[in-house]
């Protein structure tokens, strides 16, 4: 909700708009490894962390396929090109991309020490250029604020049932379904990441994308060792 609300009331350039979702991209690399995949690793072993990545890198191909044909390829873009895509494809992609993330959350809470606070700062961080990113092309197609501001709510509401649901479905479970759940959001990340976030930051912030998203994974990391 805070990214789309800059994207509609305040003007970013494209390079802005680049550099953001480049820090964003980081961000989340850094708590795809070490915050998931490192986790999984502990609870489940290799197997659970293989297994999980695989699976959850496969399944968001797929889902994100699915959604491409339906006309949901361009969700994240900032130039406009949503309006090439269906209502209902831009939902679905917007949902897709959230609930991985959020179901982390939930997970990090298994812990029993409170919400794994790098988790939180990693989706939080990441999720503002994304929501600005495509609330600005969405704006371009011809979508009404009141619509955006539905979907990124809507988003919003599922995401949080997602990390209630990553905690309380899986309180008392194995280390290995756990660590396979965590590997799954993570390798779900990853490809998401590869898909959307880095081809769109690249695409307006050119050669300064590597250099701010290896700043932003570093920041993350340095966060996730406070914990």
């Amino acid at each position: 909700m805070v990214g789309a609300a800059l994207g509609l009331w305040f003007s970013f350039s494209q390079r802005a708009i680049g550099l953001i979702m480049a820090f964003g991209a980081g961000v989340l690399i850094s708590a795809a490894a070490f915050e998931l995949t490192e986790e999984a690793f502990d609870r489940g072993g290799r197997d659970a962390a293989f297994g999980g990545l695989a699976l959850g890198a496969l399944t968001f191909f797929a889902a994100d396929a699915l959604v491409d044909r339906m006309g949901g390829a361009h969700r994240k873009r900032s130039g406009g090109q949503q309006k090439e895509g269906t209502a209902a494809a831009l939902v679905l992609g917007a949902l897709m991309d959230g609930i991985p993330e959020s179901a982390a959350i939930g997970i990090s809470l298994l812990e029993g020490n409170g919400v794994g606070v790098a988790v939180v700062v990693a989706v939080f961080i990441s999720n503002i250029p994304e929501s600005l990113s495509a609330s600005v092309g969405l704006r371009k197609s011809g979508r009404s604020p009141a619509w955006i501001l539905s979907l990124w709510g809507a988003v919003a509401v599922v995401s949080a049932l997602a990390a209630l649901a990553g905690f309380a479905l899986l309180d008392g479970a194995s280390g290995d379904l756990i660590g396979v759940i965590q590997a799954f959001a993570a390798g779900a990340i990853i490809v998401m990441l590869a898909d959307t976030m880095v081809p769109e930051a690249y695409k307006d912030a050119h050669r300064l994308t590597g250099l701010v998203t290896a700043a932003a994974f570093a920041l993350s990391f340095v966060l996730s060792t406070l914990e």
